[in-house]
């Protein structure tokens, strides 16, 4: 359980290539080891962070009454010489968001301190590689359905040749939206995150180390579809980028204000459909400029190509900054 956002992390999953096989990080299933001891499972406890993110409570036995030898499974980094056994469940919030028995709201806060400041080393690693390569690096980020993937493949496809350009795809479950993207000719990887509900800079690091990523590109990293937890990981990107559709609602910026406040960009998606809708576009950027004073706009239609000039001008100039520095 992650307990920055509430989201349940599961196994996830990172394609060994840009197409070929997967990568297991964050399982519970991949290697085993053995315990030997004699005693009951009651009842002391005490909780560390492992070197995937997770929280983790080991539950110790103080009977010992009896003898255990059995294996079992999880993917967390440490070596056990001491004679006792333990049970691994996750700290954090319960499913419906609510603190785990015994938890005081400090020691909460402990743990997602623990845990975005891990985040953040990794992010600060990736942006310095980043860096030094002149690699301008967009994280993309929306709500299901805004039509940030069609979008993206649309860019793909009118950019190719100017630059060179990479995806890393983040989804729950499936490959799809990778198979469309690789359709138009770009590298991409898939980064299936199970149940987790966003990306993290550890599965960006571990990503691009299987990704063709070169000098002086483009790399989109397309991000799990929600306004909440995406927010508020750093993944080492340059650049927060918004996709809001015109479908969705206008006070969407007031409702998920973190996504917002934190963008860079906002790109109204959709406008060809404004004829039919009753969406007010004014008023959704005043309410996304009351979180973020300045927020550049731009409106966009995938199908028809409005405002996408505008993009891919913006998104040049970040390439050129970038390679500019290096």
């Amino acid at each position: 359980m992650c307990t920055v956002c509430g989201c349940a992390n599961g196994e996830t999953k990172i394609e060994a290539g840009h197409g070929h096989g997967h990568h297991h990080h964050h399982g519970h299933d991949d290697h085993h080891h053995d315990h030997d001891h004699d005693h009951h499972h009651d009842h002391h406890s005490h909780e560390h962070v492992g070197p995937d993110g997770k929280v983790y409570r080991h539950i110790h036995g103080d009977d010992h009454g009896h003898h255990h030898g059995h294996e079992h499974g999880h993917d967390h980094g440490h070596d056990h010489d001491h004679g006792h056994d333990h049970g691994t469940i996750d700290l954090g919030r319960g499913p419906a968001g609510t603190e785990v028995p015994g938890m005081s709201q400090t020691r909460l806060i402990a743990i997602e301190q623990d845990i975005l400041a891990k985040n953040d080393s990794f992010a600060a690693v990736n942006r310095q590689l980043f860096a030094a390569k002149g690699v301008f690096v967009l994280n993309l980020m929306s709500s299901p359905g805004s039509g940030k993937t069609t979008l993206l493949t649309r860019t793909l496809t009118d950019l190719k040749g100017r630059f060179p350009m990479a995806v890393i795809e983040g989804d729950q479950q499936t490959s799809f939206d990778a198979d469309r993207i690789r359709a138009t000719g770009t590298p991409a990887i898939q980064v299936n995150t199970g149940r987790g509900c966003h990306l993290d800079a550890q599965m960006v690091t571990q990503a691009v180390g299987r990704l063709p990523v070169e000098t002086g590109s483009v790399l989109f990293i397309e991000n799990v579809g929600n306004l909440v937890c995406p927010a508020g990981f750093d993944l080492g990107e340059a650049h927060k980028v918004v996709v809001l559709s015109v479908t969705e609602g206008e006070d969407k910026p007031l409702k998920y204000p973190a996504m917002f406040a934190g963008a860079d960009l906002l790109l109204v998606n959709k406008v060809d459909l404004l004829p039919h809708l009753t969406f007010d576009v004014a008023r959704m950027i005043a309410y996304a400029r009351q979180l973020k004073p300045g927020l550049r706009v731009i409106e966009v239609s995938a199908t028809t190509g409005q405002g996408l000039e505008d993009w891919y001008g913006w998104i040049a100039e970040g390439l050129a900054k970038a390679v500019a520095a290096r």
